[in-house]
Protein backbone atom coordinates (compact mmCIF):
# COMPACT_ATOMS: atom_id res chain seq x y z
CA UNK A 1 0.00 0.00 0.00
CA UNK A 2 1.34 3.64 -0.62
CA UNK A 3 -0.03 6.61 -0.31
CA UNK A 4 -2.53 8.08 -3.37
CA UNK A 5 -0.89 10.61 -5.56
CA UNK A 6 -1.06 14.59 -4.91
CA UNK A 7 -4.19 16.12 -6.89
CA UNK A 8 -3.24 16.73 -10.36
CA UNK A 9 -2.57 20.36 -11.66
CA UNK A 10 -5.37 21.49 -13.98
CA UNK A 11 -2.57 23.24 -15.91
CA UNK A 12 -3.22 22.96 -20.10
CA UNK A 13 -0.27 21.37 -21.83
CA UNK A 14 0.80 22.56 -25.56
CA UNK A 15 1.78 19.34 -27.91
CA UNK A 16 4.89 20.94 -30.21
CA UNK A 17 4.58 19.19 -33.46
CA UNK A 18 7.71 16.65 -34.49
CA UNK A 19 10.69 18.82 -36.66
CA UNK A 20 10.99 15.34 -38.27
CA UNK A 21 10.35 11.69 -38.60
CA UNK A 22 11.48 9.92 -35.80
CA UNK A 23 13.80 7.00 -35.04
CA UNK A 24 13.79 6.35 -31.16
CA UNK A 25 13.40 3.71 -28.67
CA UNK A 26 10.92 4.05 -25.86
CA UNK A 27 9.75 2.11 -22.59
CA UNK A 28 6.14 2.58 -21.50
CA UNK A 29 5.24 1.45 -17.65
CA UNK A 30 3.34 -2.04 -16.91
CA UNK A 31 0.01 -3.60 -18.21
CA UNK A 32 -2.78 -1.89 -15.48
CA UNK A 33 -4.94 -4.92 -16.74
CA UNK A 34 -2.36 -7.62 -15.70
CA UNK A 35 -0.93 -5.84 -12.39
CA UNK A 36 -4.88 -5.63 -10.90
CA UNK A 37 -5.81 -8.78 -12.17
CA UNK A 38 -2.60 -10.38 -10.54
CA UNK A 39 -2.97 -8.14 -6.91
CA UNK A 40 -6.76 -9.90 -6.89
CA UNK A 41 -5.43 -13.43 -7.63
CA UNK A 42 -2.28 -12.90 -5.19
CA UNK A 43 -4.31 -11.72 -2.62
CA UNK A 44 -6.79 -14.54 -2.54
CA UNK A 45 -4.10 -17.81 -3.13
CA UNK A 46 -2.14 -19.53 -0.24
CA UNK A 47 1.52 -17.50 -0.09
CA UNK A 48 3.55 -14.98 -0.61
CA UNK A 49 3.64 -13.88 -4.19
CA UNK A 50 6.07 -11.73 -5.79
CA UNK A 51 4.93 -8.97 -9.11
CA UNK A 52 7.65 -7.57 -11.00
CA UNK A 53 7.04 -4.73 -13.38
CA UNK A 54 3.87 -3.63 -11.76
CA UNK A 55 2.25 -0.10 -12.45
CA UNK A 56 2.41 2.04 -10.43
CA UNK A 57 -0.62 4.42 -11.18
CA UNK A 58 -3.56 5.99 -9.94
CA UNK A 59 -6.05 2.80 -10.82
CA UNK A 60 -3.50 0.64 -9.08
CA UNK A 61 -2.72 2.14 -5.99
CA UNK A 62 -6.71 2.48 -5.78
CA UNK A 63 -6.95 -1.05 -6.15
CA UNK A 64 -3.95 -2.21 -3.81
CA UNK A 65 -5.25 0.39 -1.12
CA UNK A 66 -8.33 -2.07 -1.43
CA UNK A 67 -6.92 -4.64 -1.13
CA UNK A 68 -5.36 -3.59 2.19
CA UNK A 69 -8.39 -2.05 3.46
CA UNK A 70 -9.59 -5.80 3.45
CA UNK A 71 -6.92 -7.32 5.12
CA UNK A 72 -4.17 -8.48 2.92
CA UNK A 73 -0.75 -7.73 3.80
CA UNK A 74 1.31 -6.11 0.41
CA UNK A 75 3.50 -4.27 -0.13
CA UNK A 76 4.45 -2.13 -2.62
CA UNK A 77 8.00 -0.90 -4.08
CA UNK A 78 7.66 2.07 -6.65
CA UNK A 79 11.50 2.36 -7.12
CA UNK A 80 11.52 -0.97 -8.16
CA UNK A 81 9.01 -1.70 -9.92
CA UNK A 82 7.35 -4.49 -7.45
CA UNK A 83 4.82 -6.13 -5.76
CA UNK A 84 4.98 -8.41 -2.69
CA UNK A 85 1.68 -10.15 -2.13
CA UNK A 86 0.85 -12.32 1.23
CA UNK A 87 -2.22 -13.97 0.33
CA UNK A 88 -4.95 -14.99 2.47
CA UNK A 89 -5.47 -18.24 0.91
CA UNK A 90 -9.36 -17.60 0.61
CA UNK A 91 -11.82 -15.32 1.25
CA UNK A 92 -11.03 -11.49 2.68
CA UNK A 93 -9.79 -11.83 6.27
CA UNK A 94 -11.71 -8.31 6.93
CA UNK A 95 -15.11 -8.89 8.49
CA UNK A 96 -15.79 -4.93 7.32
CA UNK A 97 -14.12 -2.42 5.34
CA UNK A 98 -14.40 1.01 3.24
CA UNK A 99 -13.24 0.09 -0.17
CA UNK A 100 -12.55 3.77 -2.48
CA UNK A 101 -12.52 2.83 -6.01
CA UNK A 102 -11.24 5.91 -7.04
CA UNK A 103 -11.80 6.41 -10.69
CA UNK A 104 -10.88 2.14 -11.34
CA UNK A 105 -13.23 0.26 -12.98
CA UNK A 106 -11.49 -2.85 -12.19
CA UNK A 107 -12.07 -2.23 -8.67
CA UNK A 108 -15.19 -1.59 -8.42
CA UNK A 109 -16.24 -4.69 -10.32
CA UNK A 110 -12.96 -7.17 -9.39
CA UNK A 111 -13.12 -6.22 -5.96
CA UNK A 112 -16.56 -6.22 -5.68
CA UNK A 113 -17.39 -9.73 -6.86
CA UNK A 114 -14.18 -10.80 -4.32
CA UNK A 115 -16.12 -9.24 -1.59
CA UNK A 116 -19.38 -10.71 -2.87
CA UNK A 117 -17.50 -14.35 -1.88
CA UNK A 118 -16.20 -13.02 1.24
CA UNK A 119 -17.93 -13.22 5.05
CA UNK A 120 -18.38 -9.74 5.51
CA UNK A 121 -19.68 -6.28 4.87
CA UNK A 122 -18.20 -4.15 2.76
CA UNK A 123 -18.73 -0.53 1.21
CA UNK A 124 -17.78 0.65 -2.04
CA UNK A 125 -17.39 3.95 -3.25
CA UNK A 126 -15.58 6.02 -6.41
CA UNK A 127 -15.13 8.80 -7.77
CA UNK A 128 -18.41 10.66 -9.76
CA UNK A 129 -17.60 9.43 -13.07
CA UNK A 130 -17.34 5.68 -11.32
CA UNK A 131 -20.97 6.36 -9.72
CA UNK A 132 -22.45 6.66 -13.06
CA UNK A 133 -20.71 3.29 -14.67
CA UNK A 134 -23.07 0.58 -14.54
CA UNK A 135 -23.15 -2.74 -12.11
CA UNK A 136 -26.45 -3.85 -12.69
CA UNK A 137 -25.37 -7.33 -14.36
CA UNK A 138 -22.84 -8.20 -12.24
CA UNK A 139 -25.04 -6.97 -8.67
CA UNK A 140 -27.96 -9.30 -10.18
CA UNK A 141 -25.70 -12.56 -11.02
CA UNK A 142 -23.57 -12.15 -7.70
CA UNK A 143 -27.05 -11.56 -5.60
CA UNK A 144 -28.54 -14.72 -7.31
CA UNK A 145 -25.40 -16.24 -5.85
CA UNK A 146 -26.37 -16.07 -2.55
CA UNK A 147 -24.58 -12.08 -1.99
CA UNK A 148 -27.56 -9.24 -0.77
CA UNK A 149 -26.63 -5.56 -1.60
CA UNK A 150 -27.97 -2.34 0.28
CA UNK A 151 -29.35 -0.31 -0.91
CA UNK A 152 -31.51 -3.31 -2.01
CA UNK A 153 -32.29 -1.94 -5.61
CA UNK A 154 -28.37 -0.79 -6.39
CA UNK A 155 -27.17 -0.79 -9.42
CA UNK A 156 -24.63 1.68 -9.44
CA UNK A 157 -21.74 2.92 -6.59
CA UNK A 158 -21.85 3.68 -4.08
CA UNK A 159 -23.25 0.17 -2.56
CA UNK A 160 -22.94 -2.26 0.21
CA UNK A 161 -22.63 -5.80 -0.14
CA UNK A 162 -23.07 -8.63 2.12
CA UNK A 163 -20.63 -11.30 1.18
CA UNK A 164 -21.47 -14.78 1.96
CA UNK A 165 -19.66 -18.10 0.25
CA UNK A 166 -21.23 -18.38 -3.31
CA UNK A 167 -23.69 -21.08 -4.09
CA UNK A 168 -22.41 -21.63 -7.40
CA UNK A 169 -24.30 -23.31 -9.96
CA UNK A 170 -25.45 -22.36 -13.65
CA UNK A 171 -26.26 -18.77 -13.97
CA UNK A 172 -26.19 -16.15 -17.31
CA UNK A 173 -24.34 -12.92 -17.11
CA UNK A 174 -24.73 -10.07 -19.44
CA UNK A 175 -21.52 -9.30 -20.83
CA UNK A 176 -22.50 -6.38 -23.79
CA UNK A 177 -21.31 -3.73 -20.83
CA UNK A 178 -18.33 -4.93 -19.54
CA UNK A 179 -15.80 -7.76 -20.18
CA UNK A 180 -15.17 -7.23 -16.36
CA UNK A 181 -18.36 -8.43 -15.72
CA UNK A 182 -16.97 -11.29 -16.28
CA UNK A 183 -13.72 -11.71 -15.18
CA UNK A 184 -14.43 -10.32 -11.68
CA UNK A 185 -16.92 -13.46 -11.88
CA UNK A 186 -14.25 -16.03 -12.98
CA UNK A 187 -11.55 -14.57 -10.27
CA UNK A 188 -14.71 -15.08 -7.68
CA UNK A 189 -15.76 -18.69 -8.48
CA UNK A 190 -13.30 -20.81 -6.93
CA UNK A 191 -14.52 -19.33 -3.32
CA UNK A 192 -17.52 -20.37 -4.14
CA UNK A 193 -19.36 -23.54 -2.14
CA UNK A 194 -19.59 -25.55 -5.57
CA UNK A 195 -18.51 -25.57 -9.13
CA UNK A 196 -19.92 -22.18 -11.20
CA UNK A 197 -20.77 -22.43 -14.13
CA UNK A 198 -22.06 -19.03 -16.50
CA UNK A 199 -23.14 -18.29 -20.24
CA UNK A 200 -22.29 -14.96 -21.11
CA UNK A 201 -24.61 -13.24 -23.43
CA UNK A 202 -23.33 -10.41 -25.94
CA UNK A 203 -19.62 -10.33 -24.95
CA UNK A 204 -17.18 -8.05 -25.42
CA UNK A 205 -13.63 -6.82 -25.27
CA UNK A 206 -13.09 -10.90 -25.25
CA UNK A 207 -9.33 -10.79 -25.19
CA UNK A 208 -9.61 -8.84 -21.50
CA UNK A 209 -11.44 -12.75 -20.79
CA UNK A 210 -8.70 -14.40 -22.25
CA UNK A 211 -5.90 -12.55 -20.19
CA UNK A 212 -8.02 -13.40 -16.90
CA UNK A 213 -8.07 -16.80 -17.59
CA UNK A 214 -4.33 -17.08 -18.52
CA UNK A 215 -3.52 -15.47 -15.08
CA UNK A 216 -5.95 -17.80 -13.25
CA UNK A 217 -3.87 -20.87 -14.55
CA UNK A 218 -1.15 -19.23 -13.34
CA UNK A 219 -2.00 -19.09 -10.31
CA UNK A 220 -3.80 -22.55 -10.29
CA UNK A 221 -7.07 -22.75 -11.26
CA UNK A 222 -7.95 -23.86 -14.75
CA UNK A 223 -10.52 -22.63 -16.65
CA UNK A 224 -13.03 -25.36 -18.12
CA UNK A 225 -14.76 -23.72 -21.63
CA UNK A 226 -16.76 -25.57 -24.03
CA UNK A 227 -17.32 -22.93 -26.10
CA UNK A 228 -16.21 -19.02 -26.36
CA UNK A 229 -19.24 -17.97 -24.06
CA UNK A 230 -19.59 -20.76 -21.79
CA UNK A 231 -17.20 -20.72 -18.53
CA UNK A 232 -16.90 -23.29 -15.87
CA UNK A 233 -14.49 -23.60 -12.58
CA UNK A 234 -14.31 -26.03 -9.91
CA UNK A 235 -14.88 -24.53 -6.48
CA UNK A 236 -14.24 -24.43 -4.20
CA UNK A 237 -10.55 -23.91 -4.58
CA UNK A 238 -7.70 -22.23 -3.58
CA UNK A 239 -5.48 -20.48 -5.89
CA UNK A 240 -1.73 -21.11 -5.36
CA UNK A 241 0.79 -17.96 -5.16
CA UNK A 242 3.20 -17.05 -8.02
CA UNK A 243 5.96 -15.02 -9.38
CA UNK A 244 4.91 -12.92 -11.90
CA UNK A 245 6.49 -10.22 -14.35
CA UNK A 246 4.02 -7.97 -15.68
CA UNK A 247 4.36 -6.96 -19.48
CA UNK A 248 4.50 -3.16 -20.97
CA UNK A 249 0.97 -2.04 -21.04
CA UNK A 250 0.17 -2.34 -25.09
CA UNK A 251 -2.71 0.20 -24.62
CA UNK A 252 -0.13 2.23 -23.63
CA UNK A 253 2.34 1.35 -26.33
CA UNK A 254 -0.19 1.96 -28.86
CA UNK A 255 0.11 5.47 -28.63
CA UNK A 256 4.28 5.58 -29.57
CA UNK A 257 3.17 3.13 -32.76
CA UNK A 258 0.49 5.41 -33.60
CA UNK A 259 3.21 8.05 -33.64
CA UNK A 260 5.53 6.27 -36.27
CA UNK A 261 2.47 6.08 -38.28
CA UNK A 262 1.37 9.89 -38.51
CA UNK A 263 5.36 10.61 -39.03
CA UNK A 264 6.42 7.96 -41.14
CA UNK A 265 9.21 7.39 -38.79
CA UNK A 266 10.47 4.24 -36.70
CA UNK A 267 9.67 3.98 -33.08
CA UNK A 268 10.39 1.12 -30.59
CA UNK A 269 8.80 0.32 -28.19
CA UNK A 270 10.79 -2.35 -25.94
CA UNK A 271 9.91 -5.52 -23.79
CA UNK A 272 7.08 -6.33 -25.79
CA UNK A 273 6.22 -8.89 -28.25
CA UNK A 274 3.04 -10.26 -30.21
CA UNK A 275 4.25 -13.62 -29.95
CA UNK A 276 3.21 -14.82 -25.82
CA UNK A 277 1.25 -11.58 -25.10
CA UNK A 278 -1.57 -11.88 -22.49
CA UNK A 279 -2.79 -8.53 -23.87
CA UNK A 280 -5.46 -8.11 -26.85
CA UNK A 281 -4.70 -4.75 -27.58
CA UNK A 282 -1.35 -5.66 -28.67
CA UNK A 283 -3.75 -6.78 -32.04
CA UNK A 284 -3.57 -2.73 -32.61
CA UNK A 285 -0.66 -3.68 -34.49
CA UNK A 286 -2.85 -5.62 -37.02
CA UNK A 287 -4.74 -2.24 -37.77
CA UNK A 288 -1.17 -0.30 -37.95
CA UNK A 289 -0.39 -2.89 -40.65
CA UNK A 290 -3.15 -2.86 -42.62
CA UNK A 291 -3.04 0.97 -42.86
CA UNK A 292 0.24 0.38 -44.58
CA UNK A 293 2.99 0.28 -41.58
CA UNK A 294 5.34 -1.90 -41.20
CA UNK A 295 5.34 -3.65 -38.19
CA UNK A 296 8.66 -5.62 -37.10
CA UNK A 297 9.25 -8.17 -34.05
CA UNK A 298 13.24 -7.30 -32.86
CA UNK A 299 14.63 -9.50 -29.76
CA UNK A 300 14.18 -5.84 -26.88
CA UNK A 301 10.91 -5.31 -28.84
CA UNK A 302 8.72 -4.42 -31.47
CA UNK A 303 9.66 -1.74 -33.95
CA UNK A 304 6.89 0.11 -36.02
CA UNK A 305 7.70 2.48 -38.98
CA UNK A 306 4.90 4.43 -41.02
CA UNK A 307 4.24 4.28 -44.24
CA UNK A 308 3.96 7.64 -46.66
CA UNK A 309 0.54 7.92 -46.72
CA UNK A 310 -1.49 5.83 -44.37
CA UNK A 311 -4.90 3.95 -45.80
CA UNK A 312 -7.99 4.14 -45.05
CA UNK A 313 -9.91 1.52 -43.41
CA UNK A 314 -13.54 0.06 -41.95
CA UNK A 315 -12.53 -1.93 -39.06
CA UNK A 316 -14.31 -3.78 -35.71
CA UNK A 317 -12.54 -3.11 -32.80
CA UNK A 318 -14.94 -4.22 -30.53
CA UNK A 319 -12.13 -6.94 -29.12
CA UNK A 320 -9.76 -3.85 -28.65
CA UNK A 321 -12.30 -0.75 -27.90
CA UNK A 322 -9.63 0.59 -25.87
CA UNK A 323 -7.66 1.47 -28.56
CA UNK A 324 -10.45 2.98 -30.89
CA UNK A 325 -9.10 6.57 -29.70
CA UNK A 326 -5.54 6.00 -30.62
CA UNK A 327 -7.17 4.69 -34.08
CA UNK A 328 -8.89 7.70 -34.39
CA UNK A 329 -6.42 10.21 -33.71
CA UNK A 330 -4.25 9.53 -36.86
CA UNK A 331 -7.47 8.74 -38.78
CA UNK A 332 -7.72 12.45 -40.27
CA UNK A 333 -4.34 11.61 -41.59
CA UNK A 334 -5.47 8.41 -44.10
CA UNK A 335 -6.22 8.46 -47.63
CA UNK A 336 -9.61 7.89 -47.35
CA UNK A 337 -12.32 7.66 -44.39
CA UNK A 338 -11.70 5.41 -41.29
CA UNK A 339 -14.84 3.37 -39.93
CA UNK A 340 -14.52 2.25 -36.69
CA UNK A 341 -17.52 -0.45 -35.82
CA UNK A 342 -18.46 -2.37 -32.61
CA UNK A 343 -17.86 0.23 -29.73
CA UNK A 344 -20.73 0.68 -28.49
CA UNK A 345 -19.27 -0.51 -24.96
CA UNK A 346 -17.21 2.63 -24.88
CA UNK A 347 -20.17 5.29 -23.95
CA UNK A 348 -20.30 4.14 -20.52
CA UNK A 349 -16.53 3.92 -19.70
CA UNK A 350 -14.26 7.11 -18.42
CA UNK A 351 -16.21 8.98 -20.72
CA UNK A 352 -18.97 8.43 -23.34
CA UNK A 353 -15.84 7.97 -25.83
CA UNK A 354 -17.40 8.11 -28.99
CA UNK A 355 -18.99 11.86 -28.28
CA UNK A 356 -15.78 12.88 -26.78
CA UNK A 357 -13.64 11.97 -29.87
CA UNK A 358 -16.74 13.44 -32.13
CA UNK A 359 -16.85 16.93 -30.04
CA UNK A 360 -13.01 17.00 -30.18
CA UNK A 361 -12.20 15.75 -33.74
CA UNK A 362 -14.98 18.48 -34.69
CA UNK A 363 -13.54 20.86 -32.99
CA UNK A 364 -10.51 20.79 -35.09
CA UNK A 365 -11.77 20.88 -37.91
CA UNK A 366 -11.53 17.38 -39.08
CA UNK A 367 -15.54 15.73 -40.88
CA UNK A 368 -16.45 12.99 -38.22
CA UNK A 369 -19.81 10.98 -37.64
CA UNK A 370 -21.30 8.62 -35.37
CA UNK A 371 -23.51 6.07 -34.62
CA UNK A 372 -24.46 4.33 -31.68
CA UNK A 373 -21.37 2.14 -32.19
CA UNK A 374 -19.35 3.58 -34.64
CA UNK A 375 -17.34 6.11 -35.96
CA UNK A 376 -16.21 7.79 -39.28
CA UNK A 377 -13.31 9.61 -39.44
CA UNK A 378 -12.96 11.42 -43.23
CA UNK A 379 -9.69 12.50 -44.47
CA UNK A 380 -8.38 16.68 -43.53
CA UNK A 381 -5.64 18.50 -42.20
CA UNK A 382 -7.08 19.00 -38.87
CA UNK A 383 -6.22 22.49 -37.13
CA UNK A 384 -5.14 23.62 -33.50
CA UNK A 385 -7.69 23.77 -31.04
CA UNK A 386 -8.21 23.13 -27.62
CA UNK A 387 -8.74 19.04 -26.62
CA UNK A 388 -11.30 18.98 -23.41
CA UNK A 389 -10.44 15.62 -21.97
CA UNK A 390 -13.26 14.85 -19.97
CA UNK A 391 -10.79 14.04 -17.09
CA UNK A 392 -10.08 10.68 -19.59
CA UNK A 393 -6.46 9.65 -19.94
CA UNK A 394 -7.11 8.07 -23.33
CA UNK A 395 -8.68 11.25 -24.83
CA UNK A 396 -5.53 13.03 -23.53
CA UNK A 397 -2.78 10.17 -24.80
CA UNK A 398 -4.86 10.38 -28.32
CA UNK A 399 -5.16 13.96 -28.85
CA UNK A 400 -1.32 14.37 -28.32
CA UNK A 401 -0.36 12.11 -31.15
CA UNK A 402 -2.51 14.21 -33.43
CA UNK A 403 -0.89 17.29 -32.22
CA UNK A 404 2.41 15.64 -33.62
CA UNK A 405 1.26 16.27 -37.43
CA UNK A 406 -1.19 19.80 -36.28
CA UNK A 407 0.12 22.91 -34.62
CA UNK A 408 -1.68 24.76 -31.91
CA UNK A 409 -3.36 21.38 -30.52
CA UNK A 410 -3.85 22.09 -26.06
CA UNK A 411 -4.49 19.36 -24.38
CA UNK A 412 -6.86 20.58 -21.47
CA UNK A 413 -6.10 18.40 -18.56
CA UNK A 414 -2.72 16.93 -18.84
CA UNK A 415 -2.58 15.63 -15.45
CA UNK A 416 -5.71 12.93 -16.05
CA UNK A 417 -2.77 11.02 -17.56
CA UNK A 418 -1.57 9.98 -14.16
CA UNK A 419 -4.74 7.01 -13.70
CA UNK A 420 -2.85 4.71 -15.93
CA UNK A 421 0.40 6.43 -17.65
CA UNK A 422 1.74 9.32 -15.02
CA UNK A 423 4.68 10.06 -16.86
CA UNK A 424 3.35 9.70 -20.22
CA UNK A 425 4.21 13.85 -21.59
CA UNK A 426 7.29 13.12 -20.22
CA UNK A 427 8.47 10.16 -22.28
CA UNK A 428 6.32 11.49 -25.39
CA UNK A 429 8.54 14.39 -25.48
CA UNK A 430 11.23 12.37 -27.34
CA UNK A 431 8.18 12.49 -30.22
CA UNK A 432 7.97 16.21 -30.41
CA UNK A 433 9.75 19.44 -32.26
CA UNK A 434 11.67 21.56 -29.75
CA UNK A 435 10.26 24.87 -28.08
Amino acid sequence: MEDAPDKRPPASRAIRPATAPPDVTVSVPGSKSITNRALLLAALAEGRSHLSGVLFAEDTIAFADGLSALGVPLVMDRGAGTCTVDGVGGPFPAAEAAVWCADAGTAGRFLLAACAASPGRYHFDGAPRLRERPLADLVATLRHLGAAFEPRGALTLPLTVAGAELRGGFVPLQGRTSSQFVSALLMAAPLAARPLEFEVEHPTSRPYVEMTCALMERFGIEVLRSNAARFAVAAPRRYAAADLAVEPDASSASYFFAAAAVLGGTVRVTGLHRDGSLQGDILFLDVLEKMGCRVTDEPDGIAVTGPEKLTGVTIDMGDISDTFMTLAAIAPFADGAVTIENIENVRVKESDRIAAMEENLSRLGVPVESGRSSLRIDPAQPCGATVTTHDDHRIAMSFAVLGLRTPGVVVDDPGCVAKTFPDFFARFSVLEGSE
